[in-house]
């Protein structure tokens, strides 16, 4: 690569989230942002600032053919991934992509494939799972701290931007899968799902929805989204045969609380009894997710490995997505997940 190896970076879209990922990108040392591309070149001017010596350019084409970039983030629309995407891997490019991976399950895979047989980086952006809150909860759910998983609630609600080409699951339950993705253990995941959804506003898509996936080990996880909430919640309840953790993102004072409380059954005596000890609210260092994102995506790109966030997440995460619209379709039966080997364990 050259130059230290830092590693030239093009950031492909300058909409609502390109602005974000050039503003990381450049504050991440081991990353050289080189180009600002969008069909719109003088919106990517403005991003950019007339004094920024980072390229605006209209042309995907340039951007590919340039030796020094070695790497795109991608965040255009989720119908545009694929093409984008498989373009930027055979080039030869290592490539982040914003969620959803793709639109469909069958072009995820085509990414993750093509990534593969060349050796290259595919990561999604699954922001939450480098928050401080989401790193806590995956070293103690992981560590067994909390015991068995035995359910999750999950609550995302505010008043939301209403998208044409997408329903609430698909804008905001890939927040909720790719959490759960990140902090369950290797042998807990989604086997099945049902959806229920509403458009009481004659959107012409579920402005309200409910998804009950099954996990493997039995337990039921339950994903509350909705873009017609006055109110703003964001709350996540894992319950384990140990401990409950509440998780509310909306209070950065204390985003988490252990409860050493619960119930438990003795299977001699058939009894039931209840557990009353201390609720515990770690102290996390706040830092910004999206930096601590970059900087992931350059040390994979570095250290040859695989990231947190890579491409079969995503495709899990697609995975359970694509089940949940068929359940949505079907009237909110249970829908089978397509499984997806390989899972990041770091």
């Amino acid at each position: 690569m050259g130059n230290q190896d830092v590693i030239g970076l093009a950031v492909i879209g300058a909409g609502y989230w390109g602005p974000n990922l050039v503003r990381n990108a450049q504050a991440t040392p081991a990353l050289h942002l080189r180009y600002l591309c969008d069909l719109d070149v003088e919106k990517a001017r403005r991003v950019l600032g007339q004094y920024s010596t980072v390229r605006a350019t209209a042309s995907l084409d340039e951007v590919l053919a340039d030796p020094d970039v070695h790497a795109v983030a991608i965040a255009t629309p989720a119908a545009t991934h694929l093409p984008v995407a498989l373009a930027a891997l055979e080039a030869g490019k290592h490539v982040l992509v914003e969620k959803p991976l793709a639109a469909t399950f069958e072009d995820g895979l085509k990414l993750v494939e093509t990534a593969e047989q060349r050796g290259l980086t595919l990561m999604l952006d699954h922001t939450f799972a480098y928050t401080s809150s989401v790193q806590h909860l995956r070293k103690i759910i992981r560590g067994g701290d909390l015991g068995d998983i035995q359910y999750i609630d999950s609550v995302r609600i505010n008043l939301g931007l209403v998208q044409p080409d997408v329903d609430v699951l698909w804008d905001l339950a890939p927040h909720d899968l790719s959490i759960f993705e990140a902090i369950l253990p290797d042998d807990v995941y989604p086997v099945e799902v049902a959806a229920h959804g509403s458009d009481p506003i004659g959107a012409g898509v579920a402005c309200v929805g409910h998804l009950t996936v099954r996990l493997s080990n039995g337990a039921i996880t339950h994903v509350h989204v909705n873009w017609l909430s006055p109110t703003k919640i964001r709350t996540m309840v894992i319950g384990g045969s140990q401990r409950t953790v509440v998780w509310d993102d909306n209070n950065p004072a204390q985003r988490l609380s252990i409860y050493d409380r619960g119930v438990d059954l003795s299977p001699e005596q058939q009894k039931i009894s209840y557990r009353t000890g201390d609720m515990v609210a770690p102290a996390l260092v706040e830092r910004e997710a999206l930096r601590s994102m970059m900087a992931e995506f350059a040390a994979s790109i570095t250290e040859k490995r695989a990231p947190l966030t890579d491409g079969r997440a995503g495709l899990r995460v697609l995975a359970v997505l694509e089940a949940a619209s068929e359940s949505l379709r079907s009237g909110g039966v249970f829908v089978p997940v397509q499984q997806v080997e390989g899972r990041v364990s770091s």
